[in-house]
Parts: structure tokens; C-alpha cells; sequence
């Protein structure tokens, strides 16, 4: 951002694109749309953040060996992948990837706990 609170952005070519010198358009609905996806931008990148914690987490409980907490972090952590993987911020194959390597880890870990 700049001092006026603007985005800035680094465009080599100097095209303007019906944009003003800020990168971002003229049109009333055009401005209101970059706001929206500048702040859906920011969610989205807040919501994947919180997925990687998650998945640290539950893989950090599953290798502890605490078979309860492992499980309670299982569940959260796919209950998360699934509420992300339904509002888009993460694909469908990405979440199942993600629940498919968790619930593996965890069915390897059980019998050796």
C-alpha cells in the first residue's frame, strides 16, 4: 500500500488497461470488486494458513503417540479441510489428499502406539 492506502502494484509494461495509475479500474463496479477480492484474497490466505497449522498439529498429535489427542486433532483437522474444500479456498483433490495422508499417518501410528 501506499501513503494514500492504495495497492501498489509492480507493472513492467506501463499498459494501463482501462486502469488508472494505481492498477485498479475506473468503473464504480470494477472498484468495488477489487475491494471485495482484496479482502477475499486476504481470507483465503488467513483460512490456508489456519489449514498448515491444523495439519502441523495433527501430525505433531499423531506422532506424540497420544492416541486421544491424535484422534481429537484428526477430526478437527479433517472437519477444517472439508469446511475449506466446500467454499473453495482449497480444491476438492487437495482436501482429500490432505485427509487421505492424515488418516494413513494415524492408521500406521495406532498399532505401534
Amino acid at each position: 500500500l501506499d501513503d494514500a492506502g492504495r495497492t501498489v502494484y509492480n507493472d513492467q509494461s506501463g499498459a494501463t488497461n482501462g486502469k488508472d495509475a494505481d492498477g485498479v479500474a475506473n468503473h464504480k463496479s470494477a472498484l468495488k470488486a477489487h475491494r471485495k477480492n482484496v479482502r477475499t484474497r486476504a481470507h483465503n490466505r488467513e483460512m490456508r494458513s489456519r489449514l498448515r497449522r491444523a495439519l502441523k498439529a495433527a501430525r505433531a498429535a499423531i506422532a506424540g503417540g497420544d492416541a486421544d489427542k491424535a484422534r481429537t486433532e484428526l477430526r478437527s483437522t479433517v472437519s477444517l479441510i472439508d469446511k475449506l474444500a466446500g467454499k473453495g479456498v482449497i480444491h476438492a483433490n487437495a482436501a482429500a489428499r490432505h485427509k487421505s495422508r492424515l488418516s494413513r499417518r494415524a492408521a500406521n501410528a495406532a498399532p505401534a502406539a
